[in-house]
């Protein structure tokens, strides 16, 4: 049944193989061979190009193979228990289909997902893996809530993905106990409590490695600004949270044998994260257990905020800025209606009730511009990973306790045992599938402002270049690299991926 998927998503993207040469003299033939994928409002899915009508009037575009950035970790998804939930509500061969579809060789093969400890608000109820209360040395610790449905669909992936994948884990509360309101929402962490706590990351890292998951690494807490106390959440400052990190969480982890683990401070939205790093890499004794920044997208639909995402480079320049968490919000998902995925009609979580100052971060916007534009400007900005949220949703956007509805890249009607494949997933696609872990970031010269252009060059030598076109019209340029010079043209309203593979004979 993989292999029979496998081949239909090959003829899905366009399987038949033809080096697009036509543009370069016998010396570059020899060089590269070229591949084109598009996906654009005028249905192209991750479409296989290979013919263009080209002008003489082009876009030059330069790749300088020598200006190397950062090094590309991973993209890919979060494992939440509302997605395992509904891959189990599936016929069996729907949701194979869907876990091929992000983690096979011949899908997304996504390399860096995500999952949560405890619940979430994409959870079906509340639950902590501690439950007991006082329980101090977490005696009765159990991951019992997450063997029906989450580790599961974790196990499914592993099986499907040739190469692996990294999983961090994000808490969004301690138990209620543990904390100053005695409350899934809101309130702090008890600094009696931080020793437990530690141990609670340490306890699950355990749990999880004898069901043969291994922990890549954590998030210290998902969102400790909040969420205007709606969902399980719990705060702390940038100085509570490196307290915590530097005295419990790194030794205790270091202790029991998981000093390996990656550690990412923050998790919460660009637009705050100046104040975040300089208390985490204010000297070497705070940065000591700290291996990188997470961060999120929700401060605006538009505004990737460049300057703070090189600022967080600077002060940390050799550890991880990750992007972790991402998604149309707000918004029940549209059901196999590609258009609306294309049109300028979702609005996000400040839509209706940001302060008049900073309603401009909050207009309505087009879903797929939004992925596009928001990972190609994080990548030229020093990020080396991007991670999306709920991997499968609902036909309402959900399941979710809290009702707070989004949307998937994968959306399914879990009851007639049908699944959608939107417009946001090919966008995904576009990146994981082509620009690997390990892959370096390089320099681009661009002068179009209304195309978006990303390259990396990834350990195998191929060069993956990215262009999103979000404009009215059709757009033609000529992409030279040294010893290189090939004419493209891409669609209004599109994205593409050129992938430049070397020669055998180079």
């Amino acid at each position: 049944m993989k292999k029979f998927y496998g081949y239909i998503l090959l003829v899905l993207i366009g399987s038949q193989s033809c080096s697009m040469q036509h543009n370069q003299n016998d010396q570059e033939e020899k060089l590269w061979s070229v591949e084109v994928y598009e996906t654009s409002a005028a249905g192209n899915a991750l479409t296989k190009l290979d013919k263009f009508e080209t002008t003489d009037s082009m876009l030059v575009v330069n790749i300088n193979k020598e200006a190397k950035f950062q090094t590309i970790t991973g993209f890919g998804g979060a494992f939440t228990e509302s997605s395992a939930y509904l891959l189990n509500q599936l016929g069996e061969e729907n949701s194979q289909k869907i876990i091929d579809a992000y983690f096979s060789e011949e899908g997304a093969n996504y390399s860096l997902c995500r999952t949560h400890m405890n619940s979430c608000d994409f959870s079906l109820n509340q639950y902590s893996y501690a439950p007991i209360e006082d329980d101090k040395t977490l005696e009765y610790f159990s991951i019992e809530e997450d063997q029906a449905d989450l580790i599961p669909m974790i196990k499914a992936a592993m099986e499907s993905s040739k190469e692996g994948f990294k999983l961090f884990a994000s808490p969004w509360t301690a138990p209620p106990w543990m904390k100053d309101n005695k409350d899934w929402v809101g309130g702090k962490l008890l600094p009696e409590y931080y020793d437990t706590w530690a141990l609670f990351f340490s306890k699950y890292h355990q749990a999880y490695q004898k069901e043969g998951i291994d922990l890549w690494g954590y998030t210290v807490e998902n969102e400790p600004h909040g969420n205007g106390d709606n969902w399980e959440s719990m705060h702390y400052s940038p100085d509570e949270m490196t307290d915590f990190v530097q005295n419990y969480l790194g030794p205790q982890l270091e202790k029991d044998g998981f000093g390996q683990s990656v550690i990412l401070g923050y998790d919460q939205n660009r637009a705050g994260i100046k104040e975040w790093v300089d208390v985490m890499y204010q000297d070497e004794q705070s940065a000591k257990y700290y291996d990188g920044t997470a961060i999120h997208w929700y401060e605006s639909t538009f505004d990737y905020f460049p300057e703070e995402l090189q600022y967080a480079h600077r002060k940390a320049p050799n550890k991880y800025l990750i992007q972790t968490e991402a998604c149309v919000d707000s918004e029940v998902p549209a059901w196999k209606d590609d258009a609306w995925y294309w049109s300028k009609v979702a609005t996000d979580w400040g839509w209706d009730w940001a302060r008049e100052e900073d309603k401009h971060l909050h207009p309505k916007y087009v879903p797929v511009y939004r992925y596009a534009r928001d990972i190609i400007g994080c990548l030229n900005n020093h990020v080396d990973g991007w991670v999306d949220w709920n991997m499968v949703l609902d036909r309402q956007g959900g399941p979710n306790w809290f009702k707070n509805w989004c949307v998937a890249p994968i959306i399914v009607d879990q009851e007639a045992d049908e699944v959608y494949f939107t417009p946001i997933y090919y966008t995904m696609v576009h990146f994981s599938k082509f620009i690997r872990p390990g892959a370096e970031v390089l320099g681009i010269e661009n002068t179009d402002e209304d195309l978006m252009i990303t390259a990396a060059q990834n350990t195998d030598g191929s060069i993956a270049v990215v262009l999103f076109n979000p404009s009215e019209e059709k757009k033609d340029l000529s992409l030279k690299m040294e010893g290189f010079n090939y004419s493209i043209r891409i669609n209004n309203k599109a994205i593409q991926t050129i992938l430049l593979n070397p020669s055998s004979n180079e």
